[in-house]
């Protein structure tokens, strides 16, 4: 019996060391017995998150990795005119690899801009500039560990600060969104 309730206690322990190292819980990172991230995790710039990804008729499995969310000059929004108006240009610069092996070629990812509460920016641009053109996944993205790089330009009223990204496409994601914390 002494035997018995010791394995029990080991194995709760275990338990217990393998959720707090994936970050289980609110306001953490927590991944799925599938290996993508749960909906509503919280991740640092620089962190990667398996998710479900589907686009332009294509689905499969990608990792994004979120290395940079900068504030670009005013002057890159010319090309926008009036539209632009009161608006700074926010570069996320993120590396997507192809998890799953599945052909995503032409697919592409998006973000959207957090303030420094963690809520929307509001600001929606469409199309990129010359210093964020925002790739598509290219032909040879058909392969597992296939990888590119890419940036994807999001926007914040002038004066407004960024305190990171979100993703939520797909997947229980649109009600409860990854994000990445600057």
């Amino acid at each position: 019996m002494k035997t018995a309730r010791t394995a029990l206690i080991a194995t709760g322990c275990a338990a217990a060391l393998l959720l707090s190292a994936c970050g289980g819980g609110a306001g953490g990172k927590t991944v799925r017995a599938d290996g993508t991230m749960a909906p509503g995790s919280e991740l640092k710039v620089g962190e990667r998150a398996v998710v479900p990804f589907s686009d332009a008729g294509k689905s499969g499995t990608i990792a994004i990795t979120v290395k940079a969310v900068e504030i670009g000059p005013k002057e890159d929004l010319a090309k926008f005119k009036n539209q632009g108006e009161g608006t700074l240009p926010v570069y996320v610069r993120m590396v997507v690899e192809n998890v799953g092996g599945t052909d995503l070629a032409g697919t592409s990812v998006s973000v959207r801009a957090l303030d420094a509460n963690g809520k929307g920016t509001k600001v929606i641009m469409a199309g990129g500039t010359a210093a964020c053109k925002g790739e598509t996944a290219p032909e040879n993205f058909t392969a597992q560990g296939a990888t590119y790089e890419t940036c994807d330009t999001e926007g914040v009223k002038d004066g407004g600060e960024v305190g990171g990204v979100s993703f939520s496409e797909g997947d229980g994601y649109k009600d409860d969104p990854i994000s990445w914390k600057k």
